[in-house]
């Protein structure tokens, strides 16, 4: 097989890796809704917790629940606070029961129970309680660009380690390729981006253990270190590959583990 036949099939095993963390982070996450369902009289309802509210509203989690003989009761929270719970009845708005949950400054945290009511019975949804994490709103111009080159440059990462494998002519330049992509997206938009969600542009090493910055850092200064190995000597191969198998393994750790929070028990 060719060269230029061999690169073709790589890239598409790169892109098909890529595409498969984004599905991976995207279901993972400690910001990814609670979902289940319980049945009520026969009916079965299907719910989503939310974990993640933007903007300066109330968070609404909303239950479809089409029979009006079914109501419910929510109980929430402030997360590390020593607050008392507060339970307030679901609001009926057409065929849903909503649970408003009060806005929180970006980073505040809300703890909360539904339980779901038919005459004397109850049907708690979850067994512990859902912790839901407030945000500011991010621009569009700012979030679809982050995400869409931080996966790139997995993918250029993941494509530049297979290249080391092979030995291949490009690795050098490939190598090049993925920092250049990893440093805009996650060193340059990554901040952005939590700035105007979190208010803090980072909150990795030496500010605190934000989990996502604190991978971002340790990738990249990896790849800048093998990059320059490699460049002096094709032999190095092993530097690049290193670096790509972290930046694959760290991108199988959820996203946005240990980030930002308000600890209101020392306000």
């Amino acid at each position: 097989m060719t060269y230029n036949a061999k690169s073709t099939w790589l890239w598409i095993l790169a892109f098909i890796l890529m595409a498969a963390s984004a599905v991976y982070q995207k279901y993972t996450g400690p910001t990814y809704p609670t979902r289940g369902k319980v049945t009520i009289n026969q009916q079965e309802i299907k719910y989503k917790l939310l974990r993640t509210w933007g903007g300066e509203t109330d968070a609404a989690v909303k239950i479809k629940v089409t029979d009006n003989t079914i109501n419910g009761l929510y109980q929430y929270k402030r997360y590390k606070s020593h607050d008392e719970w507060t339970e307030k009845p679901l609001v009926r708005e057409g065929d849903y029961l909503i649970a408003y949950l009060p806005n929180l400054p970006p980073a505040g945290k809300m703890m909360y129970n539904i339980t779901l009511t038919d005459g004397g019975k109850q049907f708690k949804l979850q067994e512990n309680p859902v912790v839901l994490r407030y945000k500011g709103e991010v621009p569009l111009f700012v979030l679809i660009p982050h995400i869409l080159l931080i996966f790139l440059a997995m993918m250029f990462s993941t494509r530049t380690g297979m290249e080391a494998i092979i030995k291949g002519k490009n690795m050098v330049r490939y190598s090049l390729y993925t920092i250049i992509l990893f440093a805009v997206a996650g060193l340059f938009l990554g901040p952005l981006v939590q700035k105007y969600a979190f208010d803090a542009y980072w909150t990795g090493w030496p500010f605190g253990k934000d989990l996502t910055d604190n991978k971002t850092l340790a990738a990249f200064i990896l790849w800048v270190v093998a990059y320059f190995q490699v460049r002096k000597s094709q032999k190095k191969w092993g530097w690049v590959l290193a670096a790509s198998l972290l930046l694959f393994f760290i991108y199988l750790i959820p996203h946005s583990m240990f980030g930002s929070e308000i600890d209101y028990t020392k306000q």
